[in-house]
């Protein structure tokens, strides 16, 4: 039996990460956000997954939000500390010709850098920031931080939407990927600044 009631999805797992997804559910989505986020690349399945189970079982759809977030985060974090060890060879080696503004970019907007690619959908070149934040020693705190709030936002977000308006969440997600990512990205912008804002200390007088 397949996982996806719809024919919309067009990207495929393996039977055996398929088995594991139907057998162990939000244990089965922590383990494909991990991989994808790591060592391995399933563009939009993780996301397609999360709405497949939030639709077939609502109540659950935090924890199965909470587990791709986590999955996703602790997966970054291994390729960080992978790219930490590797230094900036290792960097070079994956980014290539963009490999400089890359590494520019990640000096002077760390933590806008992951916020911002981890919220945009494939195939923006999200695992060369990560791997550039760790060649580049990118505060850990300031790394996990971005994650959790941009991963956090898109899988709740699509966990909302796939509770919210059913089987029709996912093809209207798969259709105006680009745009729901551009909104989440607004909202968690002016969040970031907001916050920034009411932090800020006091000018002394």
């Amino acid at each position: 039996m397949p996982l996806m009631d719809t024919p919309t999805p067009t990207f495929h797992l393996p039977a055996w990460l398929q088995a594991i997804v139907a057998i162990a559910g939000g244990a089965g989505l922590f383990l494909i956000a991990f991989l994808d986020s790591s060592v391995l690349t399933f563009p939009v399945i993780n996301d397609l997954l999360l709405i497949d189970l939030s639709i077939r079982n609502p109540a659950r759809m935090p924890y199965y939000a909470a587990m791709a977030t986590l999955g996703s985060v602790l997966g970054c974090l291994l390729l960080y500390y992978l790219a930490r060890k590797g230094g900036e060879a290792m960097f070079h080696k994956h980014a290539g010709p963009r490999a400089r503004h890359i590494h520019a970019w990640i000096n002077r907007n760390g933590f806008v850098s992951i916020l911002v690619t981890a919220l945009l959908p494939p195939p923006n070149p999200f695992k060369l920031f990560v791997i550039a934040a760790g060649a580049l020693e990118m505060p850990v705190r300031s790394f996990v931080i971005g994650l959790l709030v941009a991963r956090g936002f898109r899988f709740f977000g699509e966990g909302y939407l796939a509770v919210r308006y059913g089987d029709q969440a996912m093809p209207f997600l798969l259709t105006h990927k680009l745009d729901v990512a551009v909104i989440t990205l607004l909202i968690v912008a002016t969040l970031y600044l907001a916050s920034r804002y009411a932090l800020k200390p006091p000018a002394e007088s």
